[in-house]
C-alpha cells in the first residue's frame, strides 16, 4: 500500500492509495463546491450541473456515456452535497485509461440549451417528490433554522423558484468560477498505475484553466428552536433533531461517531433498546455529520401518531441522560467494536476506500491510512465523550415535528 499525490501545471491535485494487490481501481473528480457555495438566485445550481454534466458534449450524448462505461463493466455515479461535488467509477485496472478520460469529459459538458430545458423539468419533478416523501422536507426547514442566514442552510436540490428562473448563462458563470482545475481533486484506490494516471490527467484536462474562485469560510453559529410541521395525511409523526458537533479534523471527531453509534445506531443502541425493540417506534437514530467549519449531530424518531408525545417524551429523556450523566466505559467499547468493524467491512473495497482518500483531502489536504483511522476510533474513552459534551451539549438543538401532530409536542408531555 502506497500513497502518492501530484499537482499538474494548471492545478488539479492527483492523489492515490495504491494497491498492488487489489483486483480493482476506482476514480474519481471531486470538486470543491457545493450547495453552501451558491448565491440565493442560483440554489441547486451545483446539483443541477451534476446532471448537466452526464449530457455529454460534442457528439457525446446521455447515451453515449452510458454506452461507454456500460463496456467497461464500470459501477459509475456522482453526487452533490453541501460542500463537495463528486464524479466516479470502479473498474478493472485494464480500464485505467478510458475511465479516467470519461470522467474528465464528464466535468467539461457543453450545457447545451435543449438539455438544460429538459434537467430543469427533472430536478422541479425530484424537489417535487422530496417535498411529497417523509419527513416532507422538514429536514431542509430545520437546517435553515438551526443555521440561520449562514451558507451551510442551503437546501442542496435549491427551490422551486431558483431552479425555474436559473439560466444556462448563471450555469455557465457558476462552471467557470468553481471548476477551476484547482479547485478539483483527482483520487484513486486500488490497483492504480500512478505514473500513468499522472499522464492520463495531463492529458484529459490540458484544455482547463483558470485560477480558482476565493471562497471566505464563516463558522455559523447554531441557533436553537423548534418547528411544527402540520402533515394531517401523514401515516406517522417525525421527529428531527439537530444540535452541534465538531468540524472536519477536529480532535472529537472520531467521539462523534463513536457517540452516534452508542446513542443510535439501528441496532444495540440505547434508543434501539428504549423505541425500536419493545415496538414504540418505527425507527430511532442519531448520526453525525461534518462540515469545513461546523458539525451536525442528527437524530430522528418516527412512530404512530397516537404514541407521539410519549415516545417523543422517551426519546428526549434518553438524549438528556446522555448530556446529564455521561457514558459507561463498556457500551463506548460496544460501539467502537461496531464502529470499527463497519469502517473495515466499508472501505475494504477501492470503490469505498475511495471517497475517504477523497474527503480527508478535500477538507484537510491529509492522508489518513485505514490503520490511522481505526487508531482514531479505539483511543475514543467515556472521558473523550464526556469532552465532547461540554464542548458540544447536546441541549443546544433545533427540533422538528412533522406529521398529523397540529402542535410540538411540550416538553413536559
Amino acid at each position: 500500500m502506497e500513497f502518492i499525490n501530484a499537482v499538474l501545471p494548471n492545478g488539479l491535485e492527483i492523489v492515490a492509495e495504491c494497491n498492488e494487490q487489489a483486483v480493482s481501481a476506482a476514480f474519481g473528480f471531486f470538486v470543491r463546491t457545493g450547495a453552501r457555495d451558491e448565491a440565493a438566485a442560483e440554489s441547486g445550481v451545483s446539483h443541477f450541473l451534476e446532471h448537466m454534466a452526464f449530457k455529454g458534449r460534442g457528439d457525446v450524448h446521455s447515451d453515449e456515456i452510458n454506452r461507454r462505461f456500460d463496456a467497461m463493466g464500470a459501477a459509475c455515479n456522482a453526487y452533490t452535497s453541501e460542500e463537495s461535488t463528486g464524479y466516479f467509477a470502479a473498474v478493472l485496472p485494464e480500464f485505467q485509461t478510458p475511465a479516467v478520460r470519461l470522467l474528465a469529459d464528464l466535468l467539461r459538458p457543453e450545457l447545451r440549451p435543449d438539455d438544460f430545458e429538459m434537467e430543469r423539468q427533472v430536478i422541479l419533478e425530484e424537489i417535487g417528490m422530496y417535498e411529497d416523501q417523509p419527513p416532507f422536507g422538514a429536514d431542509d426547514q430545520l437546517r435553515a433554522a438551526f443555521f440561520g442566514s449562514h451558507p451551510l442552510s442551503h437546501s442542496i436540490l435549491g427551490t422551486r423558484q431558483s431552479i425555474a428562473e436559473m439560466t444556462r448563462e448563471a450555469m455557465i458563470d457558476y462552471h467557470r468560477r468553481r471548476y477551476a482545475p484547482a479547485n478539483v481533486v483527482l483520487a484513486a484506490a486500488g490497483n492504480v498505475d500512478f505514473r500513468r494516471l499522472v499522464e492520463e490527467a495531463r492529458a484529459a484536462t490540458a484544455d482547463w484553466d483558470g485560477p480558482p474562485a476565493l471562497v471566505a469560510r464563516q463558522s455559523p453559529a447554531p441557533r436553537a428552536t423548534r418547528l411544527a410541521v402540520h402533515k394531517p395525511a401523514a401515516a406517522m409523526e417525525y421527529f428531527l433533531r439537530l444540535s452541534p458537533a465538531p468540524p472536519a479534523g477536529h480532535p472529537l471527531r472520531a467521539a462523534a461517531l463513536v457517540l452516534a453509534a452508542l446513542v443510535g445506531d439501528d441496532v444495540g443502541s440505547r434508543l434501539f433498546w428504549e423505541l425500536v425493540d419493545p415496538g414504540r417506534a418505527e425507527s430511532a437514530g442519531m448520526s453525525f455529520h461534518e462540515f469545513y467549519d461546523a458539525g451536525l449531530m442528527a437524530a430522528d424518531l418516527a412512530c404512530e401518531p397516537d404514541d407521539a408525545r410519549e415516545n417523543y417524551r422517551i426519546f428526549q429523556g434518553v438524549l438528556d441522560a446522555v448530556q446529564a450523566e455521561g457514558v459507561r466505559a463498556d457500551e463506548v467499547d460496544q460501539a467502537k467494536n461496531k464502529l470499527m468493524s463497519r469502517i473495515v467491512l466499508g472501505q475494504e473495497r477501492p470503490g469505498q476506500r475511495l471517497f475517504a482518500i477523497a474527503g480527508d483531502w478535500i477538507y484537510d489536504r491529509r492522508y489518513r491510512p485505514l490503520p490511522a483511522v481505526l487508531d482514531e476510533v479505539a483511543a475514543v474513552t467515556a472521558e473523550t465523550i464526556g469532552e465532547f459534551l461540554r464542548q458540544f451539549p447536546l441541549t443546544l438543538h433545533a427540533a422538528a415535528a412533522v406529521g398529523p401532530l397540529s402542535q410540538f409536542p411540550a416538553e413536559d408531555d
